[in-house]
């Protein structure tokens, strides 16, 4: 029996409910993602407690000026970083402490004919600037095949594959909680990934390599209801002389992930960024 045009518009309605449901319930599970993906990688046990009183985080790592290399290099990409537990992602209230004065992140340059921004300076603050313009581009479709696009625009040969990343992770397990085809736009699901805090982990062979991290607001949309969590990103980055790449070296450790501008946030050694 064919279905009347009511019925047929209730069952649409449903489905799309339904689908909307499950999208909302596996969104709101990204927190417990994020702390999958970190215990996937990190092996090292959590820095010691700050004593009674501090405001700043001690430094998970050492800035060097020396020639450096690859050792160098992957001992400060490998070095971990503070870790939180997997509720310090959800939404949270502010504090006003802080972890030290904002990062001035250069504005890019060259914008015309590239999908990723670049013409950042060869600055650490520059390389923040590189990775952030990355991850806000190419988080947008929460589809990690886009992200893995933009990677590769950016990576140096011989970089680790995007597909072994945190964000990557972070967005493979979301599609597969949600029960959403691996990549490929969805109708209705939209996404943003909103950077406002960053840090400088460390740098390297002289300063043409840096271990950069990000800190923002991944936020996800399904037919109008919005789902929030703090997402945190470390990339080990290159100076070409021109500009900067997904260095060929090791994986940078997994950021720690926490809502921007919380007491966890300060916590884990994230600063805000301004000028970009």
């Amino acid at each position: 029996m064919t279905e009347s045009p009511t019925e047929d518009t209730q069952a649409r309605k449903k489905a799309g409910l339904t689908l909307t449901g499950v999208l909302v319930a596996a969104i709101v599970l990204i927190g417990g993602v994020i702390a999958v993906v970190v215990a996937h990688y990190v092996t090292a046990p959590a820095p010691a407690p700050r004593a009674p009183g501090a405001t700043t985080p001690p430094a998970v790592a050492t800035s060097t000026s020396g020639a450096g290399g690859a050792a160098e290099e992957n001992a400060l990409a490998a070095q971990p970083m503070v870790q939180l537990p997997a509720q310090a992602a959800q939404p949270q209230a502010m504090t006003t402490a802080t972890a030290g004065p904002a990062i001035t992140v250069p504005k890019p340059t060259v914008t015309t004919g590239r999908w990723i921004p670049g013409g950042f300076p060869g600055t650490p603050e520059g390389a923040l600037g590189q990775l952030k313009a990355l991850d806000e581009t190419a988080m947008t479709a929460a589809d990690p095949q886009v992200y893995a696009r933009g990677y590769r625009e950016l990576a140096e040969s011989g970089a680790p594959d995007p597909g072994s990343t945190g964000l990557a992770s972070l967005l493979t397990s979301m599609r597969a909680r949600a029960q959403l085809p691996a990549t490929g736009s969805v109708t209705g699901l939209s996404a943003t990934y909103q950077v406002t805090h960053g840090q400088i982990k460390g740098t390297a062979s002289g300063g043409r390599y840096v271990v950069a991290c990000v800190l923002g607001q991944f936020s996800v949309g399904v037919n109008g209801q919005l789902v929030s969590v703090g997402v945190g990103d470390c990339q080990a980055m290159r100076w070409t002389g021109s500009d900067w790449r997904i260095a060929s070296a090791a994986l940078a450790a997994p950021a720690p992930s926490a809502w921007p501008g919380s007491a966890d946030a300060v916590k884990a050694g994230y600063r805000e960024l301004s000028g970009s």
